[in-house]
């Protein structure tokens, strides 16, 4: 008899504590749900977004631009395009996001690098759903504006358009673009151990990029883990493989001005990478005479386009100044997204863009290593440029103050 009354006291015991924890736990989610009222409100037009377009819009377009990084026109075409590509239909639980609030908060993320839940905080749309559309949009910028604004030349003329521009903005004849790599810093998960990590002790994966003479990117290859370095990633990159194999497009080598051999077109690079007959990097920094420090300098000249223009990519998307708190598939997209806004904004008003950016900061740079093995062919090309660079018809008025006051 005893025995029978401990055991149903027991029981009734475990019964009111179950019943205890399931209204507690009951309790807590009614408080959690009450809580998240605020973010009800958003459809009163108490959130971020709606100042951006009732105030600061009609009363301040340039403190709109700088919250979004596009113009309102830009915007406007923008949303125009991926539009229908993010949009969701409503149902009778809730309404869905509009796509514009979509495209201006994933604008201001990658504009700011703010964490999902800050943005939350002053959008009033959950973190969990920012998650989920940002990616979306991203998505759609790029399956939208990279067929347009980021396509490397497919014909001679085309490469011979950008060799022009860069012998009349930087005096480098034959030159279709500067190359060069940074790092994009991110938190990898722990089961990636040390995958992504590079030389300097962070996670990260790799922008390789080839760059014209006005700041716009005409290549662009994103993905490869931090530890290779430039010199790696370009060996097996695309654009090496068609250096290799002449299918670039690229035009017969001709004679400049005064020299007497045909010269190839080329690209300009730095000593991560290595020399090849399209691809020009400097002279070894080692007792070197006055024509090779005056070639150097002019390569730098040249090659400083590609490094000008990491520096106004992440001074105009500021998320990628710090490591992302996403995986690095999402990484590589953001990447890739942030790189085809830059193209599109340099294109729709190239002169504001650039000269008016302030372009402080600048992205890692890669490990520098690479062989030194290199073609008899390509150091007699590069001693041509460099003969070039010295003569009459091809010097300019000012290189030899820039070695000596520069001490290059």
């Amino acid at each position: 008899m005893n025995r029978n009354l401990i055991a149903s006291s027991a029981l009734a015991a475990s019964v009111i504590v179950i019943m205890s924890c399931l209204l507690t736990k009951r309790r807590n989610k009614r408080t959690r749900i009450w809580s998240r009222n605020w973010l009800q409100r958003r459809n009163e037009g108490r959130d971020v977004l709606n100042m951006l377009n009732t105030e600061l819009l009609p009363e301040d377009p340039n403190a709109y631009t700088n919250f979004l990084r596009l113009t309102n026109d830009q915007f406007e075409y923008l949303l125009s395009l991926i539009s229908n590509e993010i949009c969701k239909q409503d149902t009778l639980m809730r309404e869905c996001i509009p796509s514009r609030s979509k495209l201006e908060v994933t604008l201001r993320f990658l504009a700011t690098g703010e964490t999902y839940r800050s943005l939350m905080y002053t959008t009033r749309i959950h973190e969990t759903t920012i998650s989920r559309f940002i990616p979306e949009v991203c998505q759609a910028i790029v399956l939208k504006l990279k067929p347009i604004y980021l396509k490397a030349p497919r014909t001679a003329e085309e490469w011979k358009k950008i060799s022009q521009d860069f012998d009349q903005l930087w005096q480098f004849p034959h030159c279709v673009g500067a190359l060069d790599g940074r790092h994009i810093t991110f938190r990898a998960p722990i089961s990636a151990g040390s995958y992504y990590y590079n030389y300097k002790g962070a996670n990260s994966i790799v922008l390789l990029a080839l760059a014209a003479a006005n700041y716009k990117f005409i290549y662009a290859n994103i993905g490869v883990n931090g530890r290779i370095s430039d010199g790696g990633v370009f060996q097996n990159s695309s654009l090496s493989r068609a250096l290799q194999d002449n299918s670039l497009s690229l035009p017969a080598p001709e004679v400049l001005p005064g020299m007497t051999e045909a010269l190839p077109y080329v690209i300009v690079a730095d000593d991560a990478f290595p020399l090849s007959k399209n691809l020009l990097k400097p002279y070894p920094d080692r007792g070197l005479g006055n024509d090779s420090r005056i070639f150097n300098y002019r390569l730098s000249r040249a090659r400083r386009i590609i490094e000008n223009s990491f520096g106004i990519l992440a001074n105009r998307f500021r998320l990628l100044l710090n490591p992302i708190n996403l995986d690095a598939e999402k990484v590589e997209l953001i990447t890739l997204t942030c790189v085809v806004l830059h193209n599109f904004l340099a294109t729709d008003n190239a002169q504001s863009y650039i000269e008016l950016e302030e372009f402080n900061e600048n992205l890692p740079k890669i490990n520098r290593q690479c062989g030194n093995r290199t073609s008899i062919a390509a150091r007699d090309i590069r001693d041509h440029f460099r003969s070039y660079f010295n003569s009459s018809q091809g010097s300019v008025p000012w290189q030899q103050n820039a070695i000596n006051n520069f001490n290059l």
